[in-house]
């Protein structure tokens, strides 16, 4: 079963079951694979759109609410964020499992031994080797931030 069909599925159960927040949340996802769709078929390189494409919209998406969440603490939105925040859990499901902070740290000092990076300027390459190796399951906002803390120390 192909992603899409997947959240389609989840969508029909939603609206049955008449889970209002969900429902709005499936909608958007939903809307967002039919840009897709339109975007892929469009243009010099007509193609489907693959589950490679739905993968990196919901990053997008999450990464958009992971910003709202930063604004709702900050003014205090408790409402706003609690919203924002099952969005994200209910985006999350779909993607593969993220290495937690402390498997992120063991693995970008690893990296910063083995490719014997001394100085913050070839941040580069530790960044390249993770992109290579784990781009699926790492979040690059919180690896930046552990390999400048490593070299910066």
């Amino acid at each position: 079963m192909s992603l899409r069909e997947k959240i389609e599925t989840e969508y029909k159960i939603a609206v049955k079951s008449k889970d209002k927040n969900k429902i709005s949340t499936y909608r958007l996802i939903l809307s967002g694979i039919k840009d897709l769709d339109i975007t892929n078929r469009s243009g010099v390189n007509k193609r489907d759109t693959v589950d490679s494409d739905i993968l990196k919209l919901l990053r997008k998406m999450i990464k958009q609410r992971n910003e709202s969440i930063e604004i709702y603490k900050k003014n205090n939105r408790e409402d706003l964020f609690k919203i924002e925040q099952n969005e994200v859990e209910l985006l999350s499901k779909y993607l593969p499992k993220q290495l937690s902070e402390d498997e992120t740290k063991k693995l970008c000092s690893d990296l910063v031994q083995k490719l014997e990076v001394k100085n913050i300027k070839d941040i580069g390459k530790i960044m390249g080797e993770l992109k290579k190796n784990h781009s699926d399951n790492i979040d690059f906002s919180i690896a930046g931030k552990i390999i400048k803390e490593i070299l910066n120390n």
